[in-house]
């Protein structure tokens, strides 16, 4: 597996049970969905969110760090590895940037 099925659990809880939340394995790993808009994902080294670019610089300053398993920089995104992964208060800030961001796109598909 590719990802760990125990943080996958975890961001599953951190998301509660929200109206249009898919899961799609993408990236090597396991992505959660708002109405087809990432929100974040389960990594092979950790944890991504999409706080979106206007909240980026806070999810950084919480304590995520800039995303990097693609080479190139990703506007509106950042990473925690599995151990900032363990903060229950880093996670809930981030996952609450991410679906607030996610829930003001328009929906896909």
């Amino acid at each position: 597996m590719a990802y760990s099925e125990i943080m996958a659990e975890t961001m599953r809880a951190d998301l509660g049970v929200e109206p249009g939340l898919s899961e799609k394995r993408m990236f090597g790993g396991l992505c959660f969905l708002l109405h087809g808009n990432m929100v974040c994902g389960i990594t092979k080294d950790g944890a991504m969110y999409r706080p979106g670019k206007d909240r980026e610089a806070e999810a950084l300053k919480a304590g995520a760090q800039p995303i990097s398993f693609t080479g190139r920089p990703m506007g509106g995104m950042v990473e925690v590895d599995a151990g900032a992964f363990e903060d229950a208060d880093l996670r809930m800030k981030l996952t609450e940037m991410s679906l607030a961001h996610a829930a003001s796109l328009p929906p896909k598909g």
